[in-house]
């Protein structure tokens, strides 16, 4: 396949400044936190202030991946559905078969 083709189905979405820095700093915030995980491993930590970690880890996921989930329904998915695309409506379906 040429590169040109590849490009074709690569799918896109428009961020501006304040939303592509909204979620990179929450995944900065994420980083630290795992940094923060394997850091307590090295230092012997008790197993229940770890696994504490790793819920407030996914609870910090679960909420990125909440904007991102609200971003594509008011933006993606309802742009192409008013565009006529109601074939979209399989493509979310899937996604939420895939999360879920």
């Amino acid at each position: 396949m040429a590169n040109d083709e590849k490009n074709e189905l690569i799918k896109h979405t428009y961020r501006n400044d304040n939303e592509k820095n909204t979620l990179k700093r929450r995944l900065s915030i994420i980083e630290g936190q795992v940094r923060g995980i394997k850091q307590m491993i090295d230092d012997n930590r008790y197993c229940g202030d770890i696994l504490i970690q790793l819920l407030a880890v996914n609870k910090a996921l679960q909420s990125l991946e909440n904007i991102i989930l609200e971003s594509h329904l008011e933006k993606c998915i309802s742009n192409q559905i008013k565009e006529g695309n109601t074939e979209v409506t399989k493509e979310i379906m899937e996604l939420f078969k895939k999360i879920r």
